[in-house]
């Protein structure tokens, strides 16, 4: 697929990406550099995202991988896709900010559903999103995704996810069939 120039390639993570996850997951979230962007967290959310840590646990989960997306040999998207009985969990999903806007996301949410699907026979993917981001769960809906009302608690106080700007942040869960 080429959504502005140079092949896609996807490929699960492995130990030797962990610090370009980490870099990507950061600019497409988090301070300054996510502005470029429209996913930026950076008003809501002020530190990290993630760490070497969390990414590495990811990619060494038995019911799970981290899709990585390669543009000419450079990490441009990632996802995390976990197995869990009937559905699938997507999460830890980053495009590169520089590229967003041209259909990468698009490409590679289709792609972690058609794997997920193919992979582990599941009929739905499961998401998490931080429920005050209207504009990023209209994305979602525009893919298929459904807002299903259950939330879960934001993790006050543990900074490996980030320093809150505000005191109402949730998770809300989003569903699609994969039928």
């Amino acid at each position: 697929m080429d959504t502005t120039t140079g092949r896609l390639t996807y490929r699960d993570a492995t130990d030797a990406d962990v610090d370009e996850i980490v870099a990507l997951v950061e600019s497409a979230y988090r301070g300054d550099a996510s502005r470029a962007g429209w996913t930026t967290e950076a008003d809501i959310l002020q530190g990290q995202r993630t760490d070497p840590e969390g990414v590495l646990e990811v990619i060494k989960s038995p019911d799970g991988h981290l899709l990585t997306v390669e543009r000419d040999g450079v990490v441009v998207a990632c996802c995390q896709l976990e197995h869990r009985g009937a559905h699938a969990y997507f999460g830890m999903f980053a495009v590169s900010p520089a590229l967003q806007g041209a259909g990468l996301g698009k490409a590679v949410i289709a792609e972690a559903e058609r794997r997920s699907r193919e992979a582990w026979d599941v009929t739905e993917m499961h998401m998490t999103v931080i429920s005050v981001r209207e504009d990023l769960i209209a994305w979602y809906e525009r893919r298929g995704y459904r807002r299903t009302g259950e939330m879960s608690p934001f993790p006050y106080g543990d900074e490996r996810f980030g320093i809150p700007q505000r005191d109402d942040l949730q998770f809300e869960l989003l569903v699609k069939p994969l039928v």
